[in-house]
């Protein structure tokens, strides 16, 4: 396990030599991610890690990439879906043309599942997907639209529990232990690297979701990054965040009503 000042130590330093700041990164979440991937590449003395990290601009992509990822799945809480599919599509399909930005995206399941949604609702040809993440191999994962095939059972039910009616299987070709999901689906998103930490608005959007990415982040970046999202979301558009994660202590309570039950709000004013 690694010290706090250690820690710091690791902070100051990598913010030194390549000017990324995980300083605004939450302090437990962080060390868990760290002495994870000490762990995982076999070093056993804190100094040694560190000196790797500042001389090996290779292995410092390594350890950004995996302190960034975050787990994903597709359809993840199908409760939440089921109310995307059945409250907010019908109302976004009024407009002539729909933008959604999914921030961190991570390896691109959820952008997927968002994706089949809309075409069974009939507004695939009228949307665009913004996939972003600050962590590019989980970038190059998410374009590929490439799965573990093993995962598709769960996805599937996932899928069902959501308002799915298809055969799920009919969105992929299954080759080799991997799922391959079609391409027309992957034409209508566009993914991109974007830092939320430092990074701004790019767009106005009609629906925003960044689902348990905010967890990681300390109280006043949190701020910053809602501030962000409120910059690029139209009126009348939604954020949609993780379980855990609100909007109640960052931005003025009367501009956002929220939906029932699941951590989506619309931008009233």
């Amino acid at each position: 396990m690694i010290e706090d000042i250690e820690l710091e130590t690791l902070i100051n330093e990598v913010y030194e030599y390549y000017g990324f700041d995980f300083g605004s990164y939450s302090r437990a979440s962080l060390k868990r991610r760290v002495n994870r991937v000490m762990h995982l590449d076999g070093f056993t003395h804190f100094h040694e890690f560190l000196s790797r990290v500042r001389y090996d601009p290779e292995y410092y992509k390594r350890m950004v990439d995996e302190i960034t990822v975050n787990v994903t799945e597709m359809f993840r809480d199908p409760s939440f879906y089921a109310v995307v599919r059945n409250e907010i599509l019908p109302l976004l399909g009024t407009k002539p043309f729909i933008r959604l930005w999914h921030a961190g995206c991570s390896t691109g399941e959820e952008v997927y599942s968002m994706a089949i949604m809309l075409k069974e609702a009939g507004l695939l040809h009228k949307s665009l997907i913004y996939a972003t993440d600050i962590n590019s191999t989980v970038l190059e994962t998410a374009k590929k639209g490439i799965f573990p095939l093993r995962m598709m059972k769960e996805y599937s039910e996932n899928y069902r529990d959501a308002g799915g009616q298809e055969d799920f299987s009919n969105y992929y070709i299954a080759n080799y232990g991997i799922a391959k999901f079609n391409e027309e689906l992957a034409e209508k998103m566009v993914f991109s690297q974007h830092n939320l930490v430092s990074d701004t608005s790019f767009n106005e959007f009609d629906m925003i979701l960044c689902r348990n990415v905010l967890i990681y982040f300390d109280n006043d970046l949190q701020k910053r990054v809602i501030n962000l999202f409120d910059e690029s979301l139209a009126v009348l558009g939604f954020l949609a965040l993780g379980t855990k994660e609100t909007i109640k202590y960052s931005i003025t309570p009367n501009k956002y009503k929220q939906l029932d039950k699941e951590k989506i709000w619309r931008k009233v004013k």
